[in-house]
């Protein structure tokens, strides 16, 4: 027997056994923590709760709250779940059941069953999995050898598992979770037992080919979503609703700005609206690029492979690049735009008094993506990147990254996003360049993080390929993240492409290139701006701000004098002058979401003066055109 000293949230140290557990510990010397805590953390490791001690340090609890948190419940939810489904359907077999946090659901298990399960069969298994809830089964690990685990799951029938089995790879250690009389292949960690669970809802039905693979059998995946309290619960799916009103595809509909066609699936078509939000968003980035000092490029859409070959592009990422010959010889339509501004950069000499240099590019790009996952603007083929690329000297790298992180969050503010969340992604398995760069560069983020006193998480290996990034999540009014401006740092691009700068010695030196980009995709931005107010745009944002609506035909001559007016101030306005009654037309100005509506009678016509109806309100007051003209104005 071992003995083990751990620290405990209270800072109090206690001496454990390893013929104990985490749970014992706590409940023992301070249980008050128990009713939240789902599993607890040593370092960077997460435990289960019902682990025996084995390892000493400063006991963290787990909860909801946390990220870490939020994948115990979900993936325990998902055990749940699968437990519920073979309880009514025992000849059901299982494969995989993770925690996914986006999509239809929060998790979801994959399963084969001869029986196709239809919306009609969730609320049962809801049933049952409330049940399974209310019986507090514990949950308790058990370490199993390969030889043990493949017969165990053959004799059960879990032929899925005991293929999943034979795929660890040697090294690794084969877990088993039990509740009851139901277990699964698992790492964990698990909540203690089946209690902390109990609020669930099962939201969707897929197929899913077995390993992804479509050559191999066809399951299907039911998804679900669970909370530890019913008002969370229904507070999510009161979202969920809210979200399908606001979907940005059927506003983008209803408001004219943009559509898709099968002669170019997954490339939006902007309509004039949409045109004109889309070249707003564009202005503001132009306009804040200008105050800083950014000069904007416009480089080619199709640039030859043997470019792509050199940028690493073509090692990897070819899979999602389309290709094309011209004269025989061979061209890529561009996915990104950073080796346009490498050769804008090259195209003269440079001296450290030139940097650092910042160009910008609203560049087109192209992204071969499979036609199942397209979605709207928020997964396209063809999208704008807001991009950046600056190069300088190492020693001005701090200097340049801070001034994007402030750019960056400024802009979000002036869309109204005002929770934002800091991220930083290291190094990823597919990579090019020295661990010392790779290193360099990662410091160079977290240390301007640091410097302007902003908290943020790490991604592990969620990096580029060729550097590190910073990444910005907002939060929008549902509730919802979303991933957004990069900031990377890259050495190995400029080696690559041989570019330098004469430094004040007179010897020459490769400059650091930092990619960055605010809005990312300027048409999922635009996407995620459509459903965050819901089609109601802000006044400077919207493609039409003012409607004129005439009561009569005589009131024509009058509104297009004040529709001069309006245009002479650079306000945005259209006019409806149908022969239709004023309710109707007022209705369909609601419906529009246009923020003003100007009435134009005779009374109007003869007093020199507009009837305002501002979106959403139910009073018209008068006022004169001017005065109108004063109280938009910016």
């Amino acid at each position: 027997m071992n003995m083990f000293i751990l620290t405990l949230p209270n800072k109090k140290a206690v001496e454990a056994s390893s013929d104990t557990t985490f749970y014992n510990v706590l409940e023992e010397n301070f249980p008050q923590v128990l009713k939240h805590t789902l599993a607890v953390k040593i370092d960077s490791t997460v435990y289960d709760l019902n682990a025996p001690v084995h390892i000493s340090g400063e006991i963290k609890p787990v909860t909801f709250d946390s990220d870490e948190g939020k994948e115990v419940f979900w993936h325990s939810s998902a055990h749940v779940l699968a437990q519920a489904v073979k309880r009514i359907y025992p000849d059901a077999q299982l494969t995989f059941g993770p925690v996914t946090r986006h999509g239809a659901g929060f998790f979801y298990y994959d399963l084969s069953l001869e029986k196709s399960i239809s919306m009609d069969d969730l609320p049962l298994i809801e049933a049952e999995m409330v049940k399974i809830a209310s019986e507090a089964i514990p949950v308790i690990r058990y370490g199993y050898s390969r030889e043990q685990a493949i017969k165990e799951f053959k004799a059960m029938g879990e032929n899925f598992k005991a293929e999943i089995v034979n795929d660890i790879p040697g090294n690794e250690a084969i877990t088993v979770y039990k509740q009851g009389e139901f277990q699964d292949l698992c790492r964990g960690p698990h909540v203690p037992n089946t209690s902390f669970l109990g609020h669930f809802k099962l939201t969707a039905i897929s197929g899913a080919y077995w390993k992804g693979d479509s050559s191999k059998p066809m399951l299907q995946r039911i998804y679900g979503v669970s909370f530890p309290s019913e008002k969370e619960l229904k507070s999510y799916l009161h979202r969920i609703e809210e979200a399908k009103k606001r979907d940005h595809r059927l506003i983008g509909k209803e408001l004219d700005l943009f559509s898709f066609h099968d002669e170019a699936s997954g490339m939006p078509f902007y309509h004039a609206k949409g045109t004109l939000l889309f070249n707003l968003l564009q202005n503001y980035i132009r306009t804040e690029c200008d105050q800083r000092d950014y000069e904007e490029l416009k480089t080619p859409v199709i640039l030859s492979d043997e470019l792509w070959m050199r940028s690493g592009h073509y090692e990897n990422f070819k899979e999602n690049m389309y290709f094309t010959k011209v004269d025989e010889r061979g061209f890529a339509i561009k996915p990104m735009n950073c080796p346009g501004a490498t050769l804008v950069y090259k195209s003269h000499l440079r001296s450290y008094r030139d940097l650092p240099l910042r160009l910008a590019e609203f560049g087109l790009v192209h992204r071969h993506e499979l036609s199942g996952v397209l979605h709207g603007l928020f997964r396209v083929r063809a999208f704008t990147q807001d991009d950046g690329h600056i190069f300088c000297t190492p020693e001005q790298l701090s200097t340049e990254i801070e001034g994007i992180i402030q750019f960056t969050l400024e802009a979000y503010k002036k869309f109204g996003f005002e929770k934002i969340s800091v991220f930083v992604a290291t190094r990823p398995e597919k990579s090019m360049g020295s661990d010392e760069i790779w290193n360099l560069a990662t410091s160079a983020l977290t240390d301007s993080i640091n410097k302007l006193d902003l908290d943020y998480k790490v991604k592990e290996g969620e990096g580029a390929f060729y550097g590190p990034k910073i990444e910005f999540n907002i939060e929008d009014s549902l509730e919802r993240n979303w991933q957004l401006g990069t900031i990377q740092v890259d050495f190995s691009m400029p080696q690559r492409f041989e570019l330098e700068y004469t430094g004040p010695d007179g010897n020459k030196s490769h400059p650091v290139m930092i990619h960055r980009a605010i809005l990312g995709s300027v048409e999922r931005f635009m996407g995620i701006l459509i459903e965050h107010y819901a089609g109601k745009l802000p006044l400077w944002l919207s493609p039409v701000q003012v409607r004129i609506m005439t009561v009569s035909e005589a009131n024509m001559e009058y509104a297009k004098k004040v529709i001069q007016q309006l245009k002479q101030n650079k306000i945005r306005v259209d006019s409806d002058f149908r022969n239709e009654k004023i309710g109707y037309k007022i209705r369909e100005f609601n419906s529009q979401k246009i923020n003003y509506g100007l009435i134009l009678g005779d009374k109007e016509a003869q007093a020199g003066s507009v009837s305002v109806r501002t979106r959403g309100e139910q009073e018209s007051p008068s006022m004169s055109t001017e005065e109108f003209i004063k109280l938009i104005s910016p």
